[in-house]
């Protein structure tokens, strides 16, 4: 099946160099100001930050450097930054962190049903350690309900962890409701911005968090270097131990040329982030229109203004996604599923199945997420090949035979 899919009226592969890439949410590539910031620290100035000699205080320079700066960026103090290896480390060490710091004042936890599997995990780890987790369904459109969040607190809460942005779908939350309720009830409060940093504009003291989770890799920064903002006098419990790096919360050697480029590309992403995301938002909803208009039996996923200005999902009526992402790979393009079949699972999306999708549709799922250097020509490019590609899969299907012999009605 997969064989006849890839040969049936398809183009060759392209070539590395024309290439469409529209897997920016997977990651991005490293922007030049970021490597050409980096290069001194993979070279000459290659010192251990924790060493008292020159080189040594050269490379804590560019770290306490590099700290300001990212907490600028966020509207916090350089003290409440903590440089980690990734965005699922941070998650953890929030989670893990604000459970084992506050296991004596209560056991539970509230999140959501449509987190990143960094968080889903890490809860799942504690749950098998003596902690309760209430996982807050969300609507149609992935939001959760502030009045079920109300209903969720109990005594023994201690944390609530709820993603700013979905992956998938791209909706955002509302944070700064959460949080406020989170402060009246004297609960902590962690969110997974990794998705939404660089595309929404964020304050965490505006906003009242009290942990905020980043990764490099989605900004245009390395890969294997994040951060967590953890507001000051919140207790935590160290995550690695070893060594006094970090102010002695994080052991480790720090990663100088990938935290040096972490602030780099998170500085170029909060800059001038509103002229970024009318640009986005504008491409985005130039796709969202397109494969509407031009693709029946289709699905966007997600809320349709709240949402990252980057994201565009579609569920597709008698496909499967798997084989919609293997036909766009031969056009060019390169995309991701809302299912995890690439994972070599047969279970559709979480996320999809919690915004009420059935099991077949949400198998026929396909994220598209753009990026600082996607254009209007390649937005164009993509509509052009997707269509046509629905179309010769959904050939293939019985089920859309008989729709379109009018036995069966959608």
């Amino acid at each position: 099946m997969f064989f006849e899919m890839f040969f049936l009226g398809t183009k060759e592969v392209r070539g590395m160099a024309d290439r469409i890439y529209m897997d920016n949410a997977a990651t991005t590539p490293i922007k030049k100001e970021v490597l050409d910031a980096m290069m001194p620290y993979l070279t000459e100035e290659y010192g251990n930050a924790s060493s008292i000699y020159a080189q040594g205080r050269s490379a804590k320079s560019a770290l306490d450097k590099a700290r300001e700066t990212a907490a600028t960026a966020i509207g916090a103090k350089a003290n409440e930054i903590y440089f980690t290896s990734c965005g699922s480390e941070a998650d953890n060490w929030a989670i893990k962190g604000a459970a084992m710091g506050w296991k004596d004042k209560g056991r539970h936890i509230i999140s959501s049903a449509i987190e990143h599997h960094a968080v889903l995990h890490t809860l799942e780890y504690l749950e098998k350690n003596g902690f309760e987790v209430t996982y807050l369904p969300v609507d149609e459109f992935g939001m959760i309900r502030l009045d079920d969040l109300k209903k969720a607190i109990r005594e023994d809460t201690i944390l609530i962890t709820i993603m700013f942005a979905n992956n998938e779908i791209g909706t955002i939350e509302p944070i700064g409701e959460i949080a406020k309720i989170a402060k009246e009830n004297k609960i902590l409060f962690h969110t997974d911005a990794v998705q939404a940093v660089g595309h929404v504009k964020i304050d965490v003291k505006e906003l009242g968090v009290d942990m905020l989770s980043i990764s490099a890799h989605k900004i245009y920064g390395p890969k294997g270097v994040g951060a967590l903002y953890v507001r000051n006098g919140i207790k935590l419990d160290n995550f690695m131990h070893g060594g006094a790096q970090e102010r002695a919360r994080r052991a480790g050697t720090e990663n100088v040329a990938g935290i040096v480029g972490f602030a780099k590309a998170l500085k170029l992403a909060t800059d001038d982030i509103e002229e970024n995301i009318e640009k986005l938002t504008t491409l985005r909803d130039m796709l969202i229109d397109g494969i509407s208009e031009r693709i029946p039996f289709c699905r966007l996923n997600g809320h349709r203004t709240q949402r990252l200005c980057n994201n565009v999902n579609f569920s597709f009526e008698f496909i499967e996604g798997e084989s919609l992402l293997l036909m766009l790979d031969m056009k060019g393009v390169s995309a991701s599923s809302g299912s995890a079949c690439t994972s070599g699972s047969l279970d559709p999306s979480h996320v999809l199945l919690s915004i009420g999708l059935k099991h077949e549709i949400a198998h026929g799922s396909l994220r598209l997420s753009i990026g600082d250097f996607t254009t209007k020509e390649e937005i164009e490019y993509v509509l052009d090949v997707l269509g046509p590609i629905v179309q010769r899969l959904r050939d293939m299907s019985p089920l859309y035979e008989e729709i379109e012999r009018g036995i069966r009605n959608v």
